[in-house]
């Protein structure tokens, strides 16, 4: 649907309620769900041109949970927000874009997150493929220093792919030039992917921390979150292949092995317990593959523990 020229969704994330991004008013709002479907393409972009549906199908998937979001969770060990006054969050809609129009998708998706930052509202994109963090982290010039918890099997480090230099191959690449991000972890990494040996070489010259998926299990969640500093601001970069096939089978860069369901909520409750979240970013989910759409309902769930570790660091 479209009004007023900006899409907005039939149904919001767990039924919330909507108000477009382009109209959050300064301080009414804490979070804001946003939908990102479209990126920065690649000439053939394959299966990530699925991703675009991932908004979508995270809403509809979220209306089964909807009516028992005030009911006991027993992964919080509670209802899924408990702090007084209560966690304002609305569902901002879709930021409008076009699969042809690369150039076009990531100046409106800057638009749209620099405008809910300076309203005081806190993003969680939904997207779309892995480009999106470009734009999106771009939104967020002057609001350092920032660190960005990268959870992806992959490095996403290539400077360009077939002379596209904002595509989901080079968001972490991006990332490192902006003068607002301070540091970058990337954790989840596994398998093979688009990364070449200098470009691993490059993430390790700039700084970057690497933590592969073994070493998480082997070091553990804690281990991981103790790399943060305390009260750093933390975007989280959250790239659904980062979580084991068996538990998020519907993306585009499937690799054997990755986070389980647990790791990835843990992790996400540890940073927002010892860190600042300053936003995050959900990507790579891939509808058309989702069976029993078991991968949306796995994004819905994160975004709820990150909504509800939001609310206890309060």
């Amino acid at each position: 649907m479209v009004r007023d020229g900006h899409s907005v969704s039939e149904s919001t994330f767990l039924g919330i309620p909507a108000v477009p991004f382009h109209a959050v008013a300064p301080g009414s709002v804490d979070v804001a769900i946003l939908g990102i479907p479209h990126g920065v393409p690649y000439a053939a972009p394959g299966w990530t041109a699925g991703c675009a549906a991932a908004p979508a199908a995270v809403r509809a998937s979220s209306e089964r949970l909807a009516r028992f979001v005030d009911h006991h969770d027993f992964d919080l060990d509670g209802p899924m927000l408990v702090g007084s006054p209560r966690l304002r969050v609305i569902d901002a809609g879709d930021v409008p874009g076009d699969p042809a129009d690369g150039a076009g998708n990531a100046a409106r998706a800057e638009a749209a997150v620099a405008g809910l930052l300076a309203a005081g509202a806190l993003p969680i994109i939904l997207g779309g493929d892995d480009s999106i963090p470009i734009p999106v982290l771009r939104g967020y010039s002057g609001h350092g220093p920032l660190w960005v918890l990268q959870v992806d099997a992959h490095l996403d480090y290539r400077d360009e792919v077939a002379t596209v230099r904002d595509g989901y191959s080079s968001p972490m690449r991006r990332a490192a030039e902006m003068e607002h991000v301070a540091h970058i972890v990337q954790v989840g990494l596994r398998g093979v992917g688009s990364a070449r040996p200098q470009d691993v070489a490059d993430a390790r010259a700039a700084g970057n921390l690497l933590v592969t998926a073994r070493q998480l299990g082997e070091r553990g969640v804690p281990w991981l979150v103790d790399q943060l500093p305390p009260g750093a601001s933390v975007f989280i970069a959250f790239d659904c292949d980062a979580l084991d096939p068996s538990v998020m089978p519907a993306v585009s860069g499937l690799s054997p092995g990755g986070l389980s369901y647990d790791e990835a909520g843990d992790l996400l409750a540890g940073v927002a317990a010892r860190c600042r979240v300053a936003g995050a970013s959900f990507t790579e989910l891939v509808p058309a593959r989702d069976v029993n759409e078991v991968s949306s309902l796995v994004v819905a769930r994160l975004v709820m523990r990150l909504l509800a570790g939001i609310d206890r660091a309060r």
